[in-house]
């Protein structure tokens, strides 16, 4: 069986890095309204998101409260994080845009390592684990993965190229 305690604290550290992360995909998605990042950026939103519904709803079938007090951290950290130099006085620049997708795919592979944890552990640990959704939701992120991977190419040859 499932350490019940220890998934809570596990599944709600990555609760807390998910609503860093939706609230990181949707800032970089307004920020980059009419440019060729627009399309991708508001997919992984979504993603994102749908995702972050995956693991509260796994959290429910296991009987897990939230966190508040880790919710609540992250969602600040996040807004901290705003603050972070960018080479401009003021707004948004091409290095915004590239720690952004580099913060994303950091959160990107997080997930995934939380979805491959759950997937090692036996067949028989707790049939509340849906191991074929836990397949659905790492090939979902490594897809993610691999396109911020393609976005965030593009965006460190424009930021840094002289």
């Amino acid at each position: 069986m499932v350490d019940q305690k220890l998934l809570s604290i596990y599944l709600n550290d990555h609760l807390a890095g998910s609503t860093v992360g939706v609230e990181l995909a949707r800032r970089a998605a307004a920020s980059n309204r009419g440019t060729r990042y627009e399309e991708f950026l508001e997919w992984l939103v979504q993603q994102i998101v749908e995702d972050k519904q995956s693991l509260v709803d796994l959290m429910e079938r296991f009987g897990i409260k939230r966190d508040p007090l880790k919710q609540a951290a992250a969602w600040s950290l996040e807004k901290v994080g705003r603050l972070k130099l960018n080479g401009q006085l003021n707004g948004y620049s091409p290095l915004s845009r590239l720690v952004e997708l580099e913060g994303l795919w950091t959160g990107v592979e997080g997930k995934l390592s939380l979805w491959r944890a759950l997937l090692a552990l036996p067949a028989d640990a707790d049939p509340r684990l849906d191991r074929a959704q836990l397949s659905r939701l790492e090939a979902r992120g490594e897809e993610q993965g691999r396109r911020l991977e393609e976005h965030r190419n593009s965006a460190a040859a424009e930021a840094l190229a002289a």
